[in-house]
């Protein structure tokens, strides 16, 4: 069943098949989110945020796009309103997540070689640098990088999401990698 008939149905009445929804796209948007956010209980609040507002504004929804495109809008525009109205929250986070908190990241770095504290020191401090950098991004290259590397989105897909045009994504990326490198190599200068 495509995602038009599928929204024709629900709009009809058959609201539960809306699950079949969120079965089909919720890795999909929790991958977004957590490019975002970097946490996985505010990627997967998130990830709810954005199944509810989608059902609810589903009448709204033209089926001028793919579905999937639209469900990428709203995701990225909830990501971005998280991190703009909890900024000083997600500082602290980050810091707790570092020093020792149950981030998802860090717990895999640490299961992957228990006998080596430096190692994962080091893991982890290179994680924090490239968080710290993608966070740093103006919203349109963090927006372009996330779609492209998180989600592995072809730049096509990319322009209509964000409403921009294809060669608009291509020099967002190429600026994006550009400060990337730029702010992880002055991140490793002030290291040394």
């Amino acid at each position: 069943m495509t995602d038009n008939e599928l929204i024709k149905l629900i709009l009809q009445g058959e609201r539960d098949k809306f699950r079949i929804f969120v079965e089909r796209y919720q890795q999909m948007i929790f991958r977004t989110c957590m490019g975002f956010v970097h946490n996985r209980e505010d990627a997967d609040d998130l990830t709810q945020d954005v199944f509810i507002q989608a059902y609810q504004s589903l009448p709204d929804f033209k089926m001028e796009s793919a579905f999937s495109t639209w469900l990428y809008r709203i995701a990225v525009n909830a990501s971005l309103n998280k991190i703009r109205k909890s900024r000083k929250t997600n500082f602290f986070q980050l810091i707790g997540s570092f020093l020792g908190g149950s981030n998802q990241e860090a717990s895999l770095v640490s299961a992957s070689d228990p006998d080596n504290p430096e190692a994962i020191l080091i893991k982890e401090e290179h994680s924090q640098w490239l968080r710290d950098a993608l966070d740093s991004l103006p919203e349109n290259q963090r927006t372009a990088i996330v779609l492209s590397k998180y989600d592995d989105l072809p730049q096509r897909e990319i322009a209509r999401i964000m409403n921009i045009t294809e060669g608009a994504v291509e020099a967002l990326l190429q600026r994006a990698k550009k400060n990337l490198r730029e702010k992880l190599s002055a991140g490793k200068e002030k290291k040394l």
